[in-house]
């Protein structure tokens, strides 16, 4: 296994801060509900990136290792999508919010 230098780990660690400080900052913007979401996942995938390449060695390592990270990332990706079939197929009682938000009494009379 190779060794790399620790100026490389402190590059990497310091771009995850900055990813941070960016996505505490762009949660205090309002761009509407699905935009500030999607913003949120492309942070949370480039930090997930960074933290599999570098972190977990991946990045260096033989296409086996991409292969079964690969496979773990297509599994997640499943679990993720059979939930939220669960989730959109679900009957919900007359008046309930699908979205899980609160209604308040004053939406009802």
């Amino acid at each position: 296994m190779k060794t790399h230098s620790s100026k490389l780990y402190w590059i990497v660690y310091a771009i995850l801060m900055l990813l941070l400080i960016t996505t505490v900052g762009l949660a205090f913007v309002d761009f509407g509900r699905e935009i500030n979401n999607s913003i949120a996942f492309i942070i949370a995938i480039m930090k997930g990136l960074l933290i599999v390449l570098f972190f977990m060695h991946v990045k260096w390592e033989k296409w086996v290792t991409w292969f079964f990270a690969g496979a773990g990332f297509l599994w997640l990706g499943i679990m993720f999508v059979l939930t939220a079939t669960d989730y959109v197929t679900r009957n919900h009682p007359q008046g309930d919010c699908p979205r899980g938000e609160p209604v308040f009494v004053s939406q009802h009379q």
